[in-house]
């Protein structure tokens, strides 16, 4: 089994080291001349939205022209526009308990569906929720995708992402979890629900499980460990149940000298990684190769997004939101 989980404590206290109200600046660091065909040379690092608490899970809805990420201890998901700037979407959008709480009680990665409902990792409420109302009257009226592992409640879903098959993988880290939580799970996974609702266990030997994509192919499931000992990506075989065959580390950044966990992630259509890690946003190719790092000082990294047509990163730096446009 696992080795004993890192406290709420420990967590906030590396949460808050860079938590300082400074605004983040960004550089763009090039390891290799691939990256200069995603990004520019002269792209700037903006930031376009401030004063969350700490922010996460960017989701970039296209057809409405708008970004959704999640502020964890402030129990909302806010939305951003070019036009509006940065507006509440939903309050309470993690925990809906009558009982007060705090710690990273809120809602953390947001999906959309295959029927374009939204679908939120709420920590404070221990499941994966979804939006019963639409993306253009938003409210806090919920119900559960799953809160369960054979009858015990999870820890805190973090991350979450449906391959084209319909199976829902997702992340288990106690994280969320408050000082005087039961937890009713003695590891923390990563998981597989099927269309038909059936919950399945496909690890526990991840540390802290935290972001989780699959690549382009349907192939390769990608899952981010933000233990700060191991600072590693890892990456599966999928196999055509959609189960995982066999594993292996992709990058190990444990070595880095930056502060920052390997965190949430995304993956373009070409296989890139644009990965919250050490010092910032790494970018690697589908083989694992580093093709460079937008490093951003000030602020750590905890999350990304892509616009449909991959021009726009937009990036979770703790109070912050930034933007990078690129190719």
């Amino acid at each position: 089994m696992q080795k004993p989980i890192l406290t709420l404590l420990s967590i906030a206290v590396f949460y808050s080291a860079g938590a300082q109200d400074i605004k983040p600046t960004g550089t763009v660091e090039y390891v290799s001349e691939e990256l200069s065909k995603i990004i520019k040379k002269n792209a700037e690092v903006e930031v376009i939205a401030e004063g969350f608490e700490f922010t996460e899970g960017p989701l970039w809805v296209a057809k409405e022209k708008m970004l959704l990420l999640s502020d964890i201890p402030a129990n909302t998901v806010y939305k951003w526009t070019e036009k509006g700037g940065k507006e509440v979407f939903l309050k309470p959008g993690g925990y809906t308990g009558a009982v007060e709480r705090g710690g990273f009680m809120g809602p953390n990665g947001l999906l959309l569906s295959s029927d374009g409902k939204l679908w939120i990792c709420q920590h404070g409420d221990r499941r994966i929720a979804t939006m019963d109302a639409s993306l253009q009257n938003p409210k806090p009226e919920y119900s559960t995708v799953v809160g369960e592992y054979n009858g015990n409640k999870l820890n805190s879903p973090n991350d979450l992402i449906l391959s084209k098959s319909g199976n829902l993988y997702f992340t288990d880290p106690s994280y969320g979890l408050a000082s005087d939580s039961k937890k009713e799970i003695d590891y923390q996974g990563v998981y597989k629900m099927s269309p038909s609702g059936k919950v399945t266990m496909l690890l526990d030997s991840i540390d802290q499980p935290n972001g989780i994509a699959i690549f382009p192919n349907q192939k390769t499931l990608l899952v981010s460990n933000s233990d700060p000992i191991k600072r590693r990506w890892y990456a599966y075989d999928l196999a055509e149940d959609g189960s995982i065959e066999s594993g292996r580390i992709f990058h190990d950044a444990s070595d880095a000298s930056e502060p920052g966990l390997c965190d949430g992630f995304k993956i373009d259509k070409k296989g890139n990684v644009f990965a919250s890690g050490p010092g910032g946003i790494w970018i690697f190719n589908k083989t694992g190769e580093v093709l460079g790092r937008i490093k951003t000082e000030g602020a750590t990294a905890a999350n990304c997004a892509l616009t449909d047509d991959g021009k726009t990163l937009f990036i979770t730096a703790e109070k912050h939101l930034l933007r990078i446009k690129m190719r």
